[in-house]
């Protein structure tokens, strides 16, 4: 099949405007760059849009985990299961906090953390549970708020890829503590930054005063902290995209859609899964290639590559086969986890893609197959 040659098709694209510039350019202007009331702002816009009572900028979104995490008290000699499955700073985070990652395998179907695997893993030294809303779909939040109950465990969600996802019309971030990246891939961006969501005063207060060198006025300091503050440039840039973010969502469920559509019933992939009580929020729109796939992956990739469109892996090696955890002598064996990260291919997905993008990608797929 002949495929029309068409601009590189790449995995990302930011959408900043003419508005994300003025305001920057008026925060520039004000001379008041650092933390303040740009912030505040975008602190009360994010938590409203979450629907908590609670929101804390940060300067990243390992910081938000790392804060997330010393702010429930997770320190040395404790245990926090979190998935294999993700960006390693979400394992890493625990890390630096000096408690232990404990890895529970996932579900093929969702990628997520599997609820059955995270009670197998619990012992008297777990005191919260990470689940990740890998790729913009939300976890079993049913399942994971009951077990966190049941054994009075710190529920921390990982929602950095899930701005907008909703679980049974709640969004992600909502039902423990959220955690969030405005890195620019993500479906809204700062530059970089983040976000901590709570409904939870007191987690609020000591974030906030972690957040900002442990004091809670100027140079009055109650505890240890560190500068993850985020700046008012930052902040001024996030309010213009949170505002965007339902229509930008909007876009991706709609390319998701026709990517279904064009990519159904190919034998040996899989398209990814949504249903009525989860809303994708499609930060990556990721297939598995299963062994009946015609093709080994990085001959596909090579392939879409030659045509066009390029395309990723998230994430080729579980964290727990990452050399750092191999030498912290990591040994698990989790079938799922490793199995999917030698089968996922990573699409594009992003707001800026239009119609013909769409059919070039679909005709890629088909095309390297006849």
């Amino acid at each position: 099949m002949a495929v029309k040659q068409v601009s590189p098709i790449y995995m990302a694209k930011p959408v900043i405007g003419e508005e994300e510039i003025a305001e920057v350019q008026a925060v520039l202007r004000s001379g008041l760059i650092s933390d303040g009331e740009e912030v505040r702002i975008f602190e009360k816009e994010f938590s409203g849009f979450i629907g908590t009572k609670h929101a804390v900028a940060v300067s990243s979104g390992t910081a938000a985990i790392y804060v997330a995490l010393i702010s429930h008290g997770i320190g040395p000699g404790d245990e926090v299961i979190t998935t294999p499955f993700s960006f390693i700073a979400t394992a890493n985070a625990v890390l630096l906090t000096g408690a232990r990652p404990v890895f529970a395998d996932i579900r093929s179907d969702t990628f997520n953390i599997d609820p059955d695997e995270v009670i197998k893993k619990i012992t008297p030294e777990t005191k919260a549970l990470l689940p990740v809303h890998l790729y913009g779909l939300p976890c079993d939040m049913e399942a994971l708020t009951q077990i966190a109950e049941e054994h009075n465990l710190a529920l921390i969600e990982d929602a950095c890829q899930a701005h907008g996802a909703e679980y049974r019309n709640r969004k992600a971030g909502s039902y423990g503590t959220g955690c969030f990246s405005f890195y620019p891939t993500k479906n809204m961006t700062t530059g970089e930054g983040g976000m901590i969501t709570t409904n939870d005063p007191e987690i609020a207060v000591k974030a906030r005063l972690i957040v900002n060198h442990g004091q809670n006025r100027r140079y009055h300091h109650e505890t240890i902290g560190y500068n993850y503050r985020m700046t008012n440039i930052a902040a001024a840039i996030g309010l213009c995209q949170l505002k965007r973010l339902p229509f930008l969502n909007g876009m991706r469920t709609r390319n998701a859609m026709i990517l279904n559509a064009g990519l159904q019933g190919i034998k040996g992939i899989e398209l990814p899964r949504a249903g009525d009580d989860l809303k994708h929020a499609y930060h990556q729109y990721t297939i598995r290639l299963t062994e009946q796939f015609a093709l080994s992956r990085e001959d596909f990739r090579g392939n879409l590559r030659g045509r066009g469109t390029y395309t990723e892996v998230y994430y080729p090696l579980p964290i727990h086969r990452q050399p750092l955890y191999q030498k912290l002598g990591y040994h698990d064996h989790l079938p799922v986890a490793e199995k999917c990260a030698e089968e996922v291919v990573s699409l594009p997905v992003h707001p800026s893609l239009n119609g013909e993008d769409l059919e070039h990608i679909i005709e890629c797929v088909r095309g390297c197959l006849s």
